[in-house]
């Protein structure tokens, strides 16, 4: 069976968000066995200087690397990844299985982003637009996407 494990730095706060989340994963639970992984976030200073910014995203990408296998294809999500539609995205886990994954895996960065040592991991760097997300809206908007990718595969008329 296939799993789809999303990797995010922190935790969610808002309850909206945690009941959106747990719909989309009951919703994606006859498809695939689905797994949110959480690393710890790191403080970020009000005025933290670039050095405090980069060392922050080092620390929080590798708490992200200790938990990717080497034989998990990684999507990072990154505002400069390449704009997926919902229907490239279907396609794409489609074809993973055939191609020899068993997991595959998301990334979402903290408040400041993904450090180029994830990004570098990734099998490929995508995006939902050129807008930021908050982090926690990100993981809602992605459940979405990914239960909508077996809808499409599926024929299911939920994707109109």
């Amino acid at each position: 069976m296939l799993n789809i494990r999303i990797l995010v730095v922190g935790k969610i706060k808002e309850k909206y968000f945690t009941a959106a989340l747990v719909e989309y994963l009951k919703r994606l639970s006859r498809f695939v066995r689905t797994e949110i992984v959480e690393v710890k976030d790191e403080a970020t200073p009000e005025k933290a200087s670039s050095s405090d910014n980069e060392r922050i995203l080092q620390n929080e990408g590798q708490r992200l690397i200790e938990k990717i296998d080497h034989r998990d294809f990684v999507f990072a999500l990154a505002i400069e990844g390449k704009l997926i539609s919902s229907e490239n995205l279907a396609a794409e886990m489609n074809r993973l299985p055939i191609d020899g994954y068993s997991t595959i895996d998301f990334v979402i960065g903290g408040s400041l982003g993904l450090s180029n040592e994830v990004k570098k991991r990734a099998n490929a760097k995508i995006s939902f637009g050129r807008i930021t997300l908050p982090h926690q809206l990100a993981r809602v908007v992605l459940c979405e996407q990914v239960y909508r990718a077996f809808m499409i595969n599926e024929g299911s008329p939920y994707h109109k």
